[in-house]
């Protein structure tokens, strides 16, 4: 049987992108129609797609948010480590087609942001709050997408802002400020990603963590959100979203 919602992979070289073709084998519904990856032609290839996924490089940004734009197509963006202006490209995009940003397309780590929501509003304001996150040796950007977006979770819920993160500490630092989120990257040998947001306050402590150990779980996710975005409307999505989280 013919695959209904025919993709378009960008990064396909990638880790990431080599892991979403494998996954694709084993999809009856979805097939990848074409593959890119650094020097070849996304507007050649997008013409025969219904959905475009990037796992490429922030640095292709522009130009992947222009051509899907022009032709219509639908996108979900699995790339990290996007500049603020990179981010309001991708935020004006959504306004003409519908746009899916996620900085982690797995189903526990996207548990992991409602859960981390859910435990920083029932703690309060009485809890420090660290994020720690690790990654293989080869991660090029710091800190993870996801553990940014863990870090965002806690200051929506705190009302703070991106001037409350701490990047690690060194020195004579004082005393830990009330309204600090710590966020610490650590990077060794192959780990597909780990990442624990802690509550503490004197007298307990509270971590919810995930552990990642293959990058099909982000592959299936990623295949996912590509089927469920191909109809719906101009948006900006991410993968709370795709689940009904």
């Amino acid at each position: 049987m013919k695959a209904s919602i025919r993709v378009l992979l960008i990064g396909a070289a990638g880790r990431m992108g080599q892991a979403i073709s494998r996954a694709a084998e084993a999809q009856k519904e979805l097939a990848i129609s074409a593959r890119c990856d650094l020097g070849d032609s996304i507007e050649e290839a997008i013409g025969n797609c219904d959905v475009v996924i990037d796992f490429s490089h922030a640095d292709a940004t522009e130009q992947n948010c222009a051509t899907c734009l022009t032709s219509g197509k639908p996108l979900v963006i699995g790339t990290t480590g996007q500049s603020a202006e990179q981010l309001r490209t991708i935020e004006k995009t959504a306004k003409s087609i519908p746009v899916l940003l996620a900085a982690n397309f797995s189903v526990g780590v996207n548990t992991l942001f409602w859960l981390t929501r859910k435990a920083a509003e029932m703690l309060g304001d009485g809890f420090d709050l660290e994020v720690i996150e690790t990654h293989h040796r080869l991660k090029k950007d710091a800190p993870s997408g996801t553990a940014k977006r863990l870090a965002q979770i806690l200051a929506e819920v705190r009302g703070l802002d991106e001037k409350n993160f701490a990047h690690g500490r060194e020195g004579l630092i004082g005393e830990r400020p009330q309204n600090e989120i710590g966020i610490h990257s650590l990077r060794a040998g192959d780990v597909v990603g780990d990442h624990t947001v802690i509550f503490a306050t004197p007298g307990e402590r509270l971590e919810l963590t995930h552990k990642a150990s293959s990058r099909e779980t982000f592959a299936v996710g990623a295949l996912r959100a590509a089927k469920w975005i191909v109809g719906k409307p101009a948006r900006l999505y991410d993968m709370e979203d795709v689940l009904g989280l």
